[in-house]
């Protein structure tokens, strides 16, 4: 169905989320109508945050939100759902749109497998009444539906619209830039020859499918990298876990903005704890680009200031590859947490392949490899 149809069907005045490839349709709506807008869209760092700020706005105004996530955030609603909004505590109605991404019996990476399994039993567990829109579905059936969720909303319960693969269409072309000149491709390029035989954890989305990429145009072996092909948000985390328990071993985060925000409280975890061998890299481009380019607010945010203030002894931001070069050496050569934020451009190549191990191959030729070191 027609993006614009849906919206219309729902009728919400405000929306709230965190983007999905599968939702770029109404994503790319969204910003065409409104833009970033206090009053009708905000892009928050998280699904529950999403969920909280809509708690808030239905507080404040009575009426009933929209919050919309690829189907990996359902993770991150369940204590506000369950604790918040659910009609034994506050009674709050939202209204969610989720991305059906891994839907049983549609290709999709592994990450998105069992996600995709258990997503409509997620729904059902939390009391969330759900209807599936596929590309066959008829707006006279969401409009039957919707009518049912009001009665539904009015009793302070929550719904959901499941949007399967290529559900929603005529989204319009928004093109998502920033100034920044960096590629993040060759940023990578970059971290790889500086970090040499040191194991990396890099972050999910293209970031990760870049680093593979890179050790396979140099020849390198993959046993070096863990990829975070899921998880959004805790690969420092993981990067934490490795550099506490190999004290001896350098270990590389390649991070990205939108992935920091969704988690943030872990480098002041980060920061307590101070690991001297662990280099954080945050390739910053103030953009959801893995799926689709919608902003986050990490362009207008202070990254170094926020990595200094939770304990980072070290913390730079670097636009230009000669920067980028020097500040990868004083951290390589240095014996302290390090931070460097990376200004990137928004876009890559359009023939980026994807990891041709499995996820499984990939942690155990790192585990193999990390048992190497010291």
């Amino acid at each position: 169905m027609k993006v614009e149809r849906l919206v219309e069907i729902i009728g919400s005045e405000f929306y709230t989320g965190v983007p999905d490839s599968q939702l770029k349709a109404l994503c790319n709506y969204l910003m065409d109508r409104y833009g970033i807008d206090e009053k009708h869209h905000v892009i928050a760092a998280n699904e529950g945050n999403c969920t909280a700020l809509a708690a808030g706005y239905h507080l404040a105004t009575g009426k009933v939100p929209v919050v919309y996530m690829q189907n990996s955030g359902e993770g991150n609603i369940i204590n506000p759902v369950a604790s918040l909004l659910n009609d034994k505590v506050y009674a709050i109605p939202v209204v969610f749109i989720v991305g059906w991404r891994g839907e049983p019996g549609i290709h999709d990476e592994p990450q998105h497998i069992y996600q995709g399994e258990v997503t409509v039993k997620l729904l059902e567990d939390m009391g969330i009444a759900a209807c599936i829109i596929g590309p066959e579905t008829t707006d006279e059936e969401v409009e039957r539906k919707m009518k049912d969720f009001r009665e539904v909303l009015s009793s302070g319960k929550d719904v959901a619209f499941v949007i399967r693969k290529g559900a929603l269409t005529d989204a319009p072309k928004v093109v998502y830039r920033n100034e920044n000149t960096m590629v993040r491709e060759e940023i990578i390029k970059h971290i790889v020859k500086a970090s040499g035989e040191d194991p990396i954890v890099s972050t999910t989305g293209k970031a990760s499918r870049e680093l593979f990429e890179t050790r396979v145009a140099n020849g390198q072996s993959h046993k070096y990298d863990f990829l975070t092909v899921g998880s959004m948000g805790h690969s420092s985390s993981i990067a934490l876990g490795v550099a506490i328990n190999k004290p001896g071993t350098r270990v590389w985060c390649i991070d990205g903005d939108g992935a920091v925000l969704m988690h943030m409280g872990s480098m002041a975890v980060l920061g307590s704890y101070k690991p001297k061998n662990l280099i954080h890299v945050v390739i910053n481009n103030g953009a959801h680009e893995t799926v689709g380019g919608m902003p986050t607010v990490a362009g207008n945010i202070d990254l170094v200031a926020i990595a200094t203030a939770c304990g980072y002894p070290n913390a730079v931001c670097v636009d230009s590859f000669e920067a980028l070069d020097r500040e990868l050496e004083n951290a390589k050569n240095r014996d302290g947490l390090s931070l460097i934020e990376v200004k990137c451009s928004i876009g890559a190549r359009d023939d980026l392949g994807r990891p041709t191990t499995t996820a499984l191959e990939n942690k155990q030729n790192f585990m193999e490899y990390l048992k190497t070191l010291s």
